[in-house]
């Protein structure tokens, strides 16, 4: 039993070296792991964890408080002449750009397509007897040539990044899905829209199909004493994609 015990007493000194070993390791490691810094909130209760939030949320709102007052500075040096003028600017810019509502004499044009029922010519794809975003475009833009002081489809009023889609048997403006007749009405002098329309090749070539019996598209153009054209409601900011690297 006695060198039993001698034997335990030999591997003593070698567990004890092992934990002061582990244990430094750990200290050491805990150490690095904080950066220097306590491991735990200070306190590390509720108490202190919420009076430490409250601390940093103070810390902001003085940060936004100083930005704020940075920014009624930088408004203060503008002088009221500076921006009377520029929204001058701003206000004479709204009626060329269609963000103001116009009434006047115009034009209105009806676009349909073929009745329903009528089957195309052998060979010809049963499109053609449909009106397309092409079709509505090209009289638009004839009536922009024309002079046109503000153009509406369905109702709404266009503007120059407004965008019309062909969808199926609908067309789609800013979104909104619609169903032919397509009515286009235009504010400005009827007689140089007219001769505009007259002019075009594409609506010259529409009007062709209209008439032609085997596609009795519908095309129907009459002067108009009094066109309403609402201000444009959408957004007038531009989307554009990026490319990716």
């Amino acid at each position: 039993m006695a060198k039993v015990g001698a034997h335990a007493r030999q591997r003593w000194p070698v567990a004890v070296l092992a934990i002061f070993a582990i244990t430094g390791y750990l200290f050491v490691a805990a150490s690095v792991s904080a950066d220097g810094g306590d491991l735990r909130p200070a306190g590390g209760d509720p108490a202190s964890l919420a009076q430490e939030r409250a601390k940093r949320i103070d810390e902001r709102r003085s940060d936004a408080r100083h930005l704020r007052a940075d920014i009624e500075d930088l408004s203060a040096s503008v002088s009221s002449a500076t921006v009377k003028k520029l929204r001058a600017r701003a206000k004479a810019l709204e009626e060329p750009t269609g963000l103001t509502a116009l009434e006047g004499p115009g034009i209105r044009v009806t676009l349909n397509d073929a009745p329903p029922g009528l089957k195309p010519p052998d060979g010809t794809d049963p499109k053609v007897l449909l009106v397309h975003q092409q079709d509505i475009q090209a009289y638009v833009n004839a009536l922009w040539a024309g002079g046109a002081e503000a153009v509406t489809l369905q109702g709404q009023r266009l503007i120059s990044t407004t965008g019309i889609k062909c969808v199926g048997a609908t067309v789609v403006l800013d979104g909104v899905p619609y169903f032919p007749p397509y009515v286009i009405e235009a504010i400005g002098d009827v007689g140089t829209m007219n001769t505009a329309i007259d002019t075009s090749a594409a609506t010259i070539s529409f009007a062709q199909y209209a008439a032609d019996p085997r596609y009795q598209l519908g095309l129907d153009i009459e002067d108009v004493d009094n066109v309403k054209a609402p201000a444009y409601a959408g957004t007038v900011s531009l989307s554009y994609a990026k490319a990716t690297n």
